[in-house]
């Protein structure tokens, strides 16, 4: 296994994916201000949902300077997902970002122009968190969706994830330093607002790369 030190930087639009790697089925809790309490929290009004942007880290033992540090502001736009074939796609028009999320089936085996199967799970071979700010998802045409997410800390296993079900009606709030991977939409496509800090530091974990398996999200309502 790979530490995070010596992981690679991952290929979004080519993840190289070792064949017939293991699954582990991810659980599914049904998401309410209760139930995402440390992750963050569901959101009506998300036009004016304040987004929380961390202060730049010092490198030493001097502070930094009160008002600065936090001035990048945020990104915010569309955030489409697809699928082509068996396999899901992202498109962050926030941060002008484009990537393979995972594939309805084994990646050896995924059709990338017709869906061999269902499309009602995700296997996931990567997430990601931001330690410079808050993230905001919100579903533009009522699209119910899945977020995987774990709590913060760089010592993150597979198994800390969860996924969290959402029905479309109200949006995502997640805190800085929460792991997560784009939102899945449970149908074809779907168009979520984002909302997210400026410099959109991104720190990744690969699961295929580091634990020699995949993660599967089922795209079914609990």
């Amino acid at each position: 296994m790979l530490t995070s030190a010596t992981a690679q930087s991952p290929d979004f639009l080519n993840p190289e994916i070792p064949p017939e790697l293991p699954v582990l089925d991810v659980p599914v809790i049904v998401a309410s201000d209760e139930t995402l309490e440390g992750y963050g929290c569901l959101v009506e009004d998300y036009e004016n949902f304040p987004i929380e942007i961390v202060t730049w880290p010092t490198s030493g033992t001097r502070k930094v300077d009160e008002g600065t540090g936090n001035q990048g502001g945020t990104a915010e736009g569309i955030f489409e997902f697809w699928w082509e074939g068996d396999v899901l796609w992202g498109r962050n028009n926030a941060v002008e970002d484009t990537y393979v999320l995972g594939w309805s089936r084994d990646p050896e085996e995924a059709n990338s122009k017709v869906a061999t199967r269902e499309q009602d799970q995700v296997l996931l071979w990567h997430a990601n968190y931001h330690p410079d700010g808050g993230q905001l998802f919100y579903s533009l045409d009522g699209t119910p969706f899945m977020v995987p997410l774990a709590l913060p800390g760089d010592d993150v296993q597979p198994e800390d994830f969860v996924s969290f079900y959402c029905d479309g009606t109200k949006g995502l709030y997640i805190h800085p330093n929460i792991w997560h991977e784009g939102v899945f939409p449970i149908g074809s496509e779907g168009r979520f607002y984002d909302r997210q800090g400026k410099v959109h530091a991104r720190i990744s974990v690969n699961f295929a790369e580091e634990f020699g398996m995949l993660l599967k999200v089922p795209l079914i309502a609990p």
